[in-house]
């Protein structure tokens, strides 16, 4: 099968490799039709993880049954289904707590598996024509009946959609209140479209390009320009100095401060500026244990200079870490399937799985109107 393979930093190649197979009976083999392009595989594509060379992209996965194993109950040959980014066992201590993105079966020595991602387990990616998901009774979304219609939509249950939903409920987002959103990427975006539909007061979205802030806009939020002023600044003025009621982190540890150099405490201190005393903050831009590529000695060591004295005198509150999607996905499709949430609207590019290779390149430069890349296989 025809896969997006991982060749070294800034090196993708569409190649032929084994064909996904079912490996024991819980296992169902999907033909995908949608795979997206992360901005966390970016900082795999970069070099900036151990990701192995040899591996296979991607985590946001959608297609149809084509391969049932003897164990699997409920899917069946033939079903649509949403699979979500984390590989999950359902049985135990923390997927039985709801917990499936630290599921402690499947990546064993470690809390969590996902596909295609580095230090998350042996599970190859979806950016492919064929995708092996384990557990498929537990971890397969089967879709409803506008399935093909509404495809674009329902891929974004995969990750980013149930992700930038988790960023507002880390920081404790309630109806009437206001929220900052630190990046307009896709989670960003997300996570502002989340809080939109769940009654936010006001929402600020930080970024520094157009492109971004314009969809943004197109949300319903305020956009900030960080390259303007202090975003910290901006959003006070906004809301009679006092802050937010909540903040969300949505960029990670590759964010770059406002003049462009990259500062990976620079959207953490900025969120303990702009939130109010009491406030919470959820953080769902990825953060590693060690960067050894960054230019910062702290941020080689996973770690960065924080405002501790200013966050604890606020008394705020952090929360973070991976979605948890089979918490959210299947309430998000419901909302997607009765028109309440449309997330394919802030897609800029639909291509074939052929072009992952300049897909990766454009939107790995942050080319202006490369926000949200949707690859269709041919299989």
């Amino acid at each position: 099968m025809k896969a997006v393979v991982y060749n070294g930093p800034r090196d993708v190649s569409v190649s032929n490799v084994d064909d996904a197979r079912i490996e024991k009976p819980t296992d169902v083999i999907i033909r995908i039709t949608t795979t997206n392009i992360c901005g966390s595989d970016l900082h795999m594509y970069e070099g900036r993880t151990n990701f192995e060379k040899g591996s296979v992209f991607g985590h946001e996965n959608l297609g149809v049954v084509v391969e049932v194993g003897a164990g699997v109950d409920r899917v069946k040959k033939g079903d649509r289904v949403c699979v979500p980014f984390n590989v999950a066992c359902g049985f135990c201590e923390n997927c039985e707590k709801g917990l499936t993105g630290y599921c402690l079966t499947c990546n064993p020595g470690t809390a969590g598996a996902a596909y295609g991602f580095a230090g998350m387990g042996p599970f190859r990616g979806g950016q492919a024509e064929l995708l092996r998901v384990p557990y498929a009774d537990f971890n397969c979304l089967v879709l409803p009946d506008d399935a093909v219609a509404k495809e674009d939509d329902y891929v974004m249950l995969s990750d980013i959609f149930p992700t930038g939903w988790h960023a507002t409920e880390l920081a404790g987002l309630l109806p009437g209140e206001s929220v900052a959103i630190y990046g307009a990427g896709p989670v960003g975006l997300m996570a502002a479209h989340s809080a939109m539909i769940k009654g936010a007061s006001q929402v600020f979205v930080v970024d520094s390009h157009d492109d971004r802030l314009k969809l943004a806009k197109s949300l319903g939020a305020i956009p900030i320009d960080m390259r303007k002023s202090d975003p910290v600044e901006q959003i006070l003025a906004h809301t009679n100095g006092l802050g937010t009621d909540r903040g969300c982190e949505c960029v990670g540890y590759q964010c770059c401060d406002r003049h462009g150099h990259e500062s990976n405490n620079y959207t953490m201190n900025c969120l303990v500026g702009s939130t109010k005393a009491a406030g919470g903050i959820g953080v769902v831009g990825v953060f590693i244990p060690e960067d050894p590529n960054a230019k910062d000695e702290l941020a080689k060591q996973g770690k960065m200079a924080f405002d501790f004295g200013a966050f604890w005198f606020k008394g705020q509150q952090i929360r973070t870490g991976q979605c948890n999607v089979k918490t959210y996905n299947r309430r998000l499709m419901n909302l997607i399937h009765m028109g309440r949430a449309e997330p394919s609207k802030i897609i800029s590019h639909r291509l074939p799985l052929e072009e992952a290779p300049n897909a990766f390149k454009h939107f790995n430069a942050r080319d202006n109107g490369w926000t949200k890349v949707v690859l269709k296989s041919a299989a």
